[in-house]
């Protein structure tokens, strides 16, 4: 007998035990039912070559959802629109998507990875029997089954299972909104970050600007790489500079580049180390964790303990009379115990390995404050100036503002900014057209006038 002789038969035998289950659950007894169904699975099993894993939407007792089913759900989303025949279509909230669609219940998709095919199929359980439960009453118990063939199975268990993980939190990390916390006390609160700055709107020279980008990027995608040389996976940056010359800019064209969520830490706002772990605790991954004027936002150091005392008395005194005003709460005159040590761990200590993909960032305005311990390579990896305006710098402003690459203008405003010590911020100002669109020739008139009268100050 040929082998598709065979193959027709066994299918032939497979449909018939399909239609005798399919009977026999219509009629036999409840008792009898569960046994049927047990071995008539294994029956199926053991002539089936697919695999079948299934992925529940809720763990434990219900009351945390799944971070896999979630992934998974997120990745599928990308796959289900061109699909499937039945979608479902819900509001999301923190996310750029106004609608996102997955698959309708008991609905299938096929999906491909490095060659190998597998489907994957939504569906619901609803329990008959109501029991006390947390969770809503109608007890649906959604899931997802993964079904493979056999052969397949190391490659489905090793790799595709975490390039669906993996590809999954990417796509919820893309479509998401972006986040500009503060903290009071151990808490975090947030609003969205809408800040426009970018590298190419950054007031700096252009090689200085592909460095740092460079450096950005490359520690994105360093996962691998810190791990091999085990050391967390965070970065330090130190900026420093004078006022107005965009550090705080900095930091948002940062957060754009990467889309990460920033995090201003006001350490004054912070009782003691306890919570400052806390807060570091729960900041999340892909995250720009910020503190700014760190030389003026505690005592760390203890270098200028001297005329701390004999400030002390007055600031008491000021600070009670506040009180009695009612401007200030009692627990808000309370100075911050943080100390130099609990900032260290809190930046590259053993806590500060939890989560991943971070990074810190110190700016000051007089980098010489600061104790040598706490901006060293290591803690704050990367040191970036922020000077005065450069010609280079200037003319990314004029583009920005007046929206020119050139002008007769440009050859003396180069000569006098090599004179004259201005930072962008001034330089913007003076750009700042008085109406929409504005006038080239009085922008930079008015900023050659702005030179001059700093010159004479000299």
């Amino acid at each position: 007998m040929r082998f598709g002789e065979v193959f027709a038969q066994l299918g032939s035998v497979i449909a018939g035990l399909m239609f005798l289950k399919a009977i026999l659950e219509q009629y036999l007894p409840r008792e009898l039912k569960s046994s049927f169904d047990k071995h008539s699975q294994r029956l199926f099993n053991f002539f089936s070559p697919y695999i079948q894993i299934s992925f529940n939407e809720f763990t434990g007792e219900r009351f945390r959802r799944s971070d896999v089913y979630a992934a998974i759900e997120t990745y599928l989303s990308s796959t289900s629109a061109t699909q499937a025949r039945r979608l479902k279509a819900d509001a999301v909230r923190d996310s750029t998507q106004a609608v996102s669609l997955s698959l309708d219940d008991n609905e299938e998709v096929a999906d491909e990875h490095a060659g190998v095919k597998v489907w994957w199929a939504s569906g619901k359980h609803v329990a008959k029997n109501q029991t006390f439960s947390f969770q809503p009453a109608s007890d649906e118990r959604r899931f997802y089954n993964l079904r493979f063939h056999k052969k397949h199975r190391s490659f489905i268990i090793e790799t595709y299972l975490n390039h669906v993980m993996k590809e999954g939190k990417a796509i919820e990390v893309r479509n998401r909104r972006r986040k500009l916390y503060t903290n009071s006390g151990a808490a975090w609160s947030h609003v969205e970050f809408e800040h426009p700055a970018t590298f190419e709107t950054l007031a700096m020279e252009p090689e200085r600007k592909r460095e740092v980008v460079e450096d950005l990027l490359s520690f994105s995608r360093g996962e691998g790489f810190y791990k091999r040389i085990g050391r967390a996976w965070k970065r330090g940056y130190l900026l420093h500079g004078p006022p107005g010359t965009g550090k705080s800019t900095m930091i948002a064209a940062m957060a754009n580049l990467l889309n990460y969520d920033v995090y201003d830490l006001e350490l004054t706002a912070v009782k003691d180390n306890t919570e400052l772990k806390k807060l570091l605790i729960a900041t999340s991954s892909k995250a720009v964790i910020v503190i700014e004027d760190i030389d003026c936002s505690v005592d760390l150091t203890g270098q200028r303990r001297g005329k701390r005392r004999e400030s002390g008395e007055e600031r008491e005194n000021a600070v009670l009379q506040l009180q009695k005003m009612g401007i200030v709460e009692e627990s808000e005159a309370k100075s911050s115990k943080i100390t130099l040590s609990g900032l260290l761990n809190f930046i590259d200590g053993l806590w500060s390995a939890c989560g991943g993909e971070r990074i810190i960032v110190f700016t000051t305005n007089y980098v010489e404050k600061l104790d040598p311990a706490l901006i060293r390579r290591g803690r704050m990896d990367k040191h970036i100036e922020l000077s005065y305006c450069s010609f280079e710098g200037f003319k990314v402003l004029a583009k920005n503002y007046v929206g020119v690459e050139w002008h007769d203008s440009f050859p003396r405003i180069e000569v006098l900014l090599g004179q004259v010590k201005m930072t962008p911020a001034d330089v913007a100002e003076n750009l700042m057209p008085k109406s929409i669109p504005g006038d080239a020739d009085e922008s930079f008139n008015n900023l050659v006038m702005a030179l001059h009268a700093e010159r004479k100050q000299i």
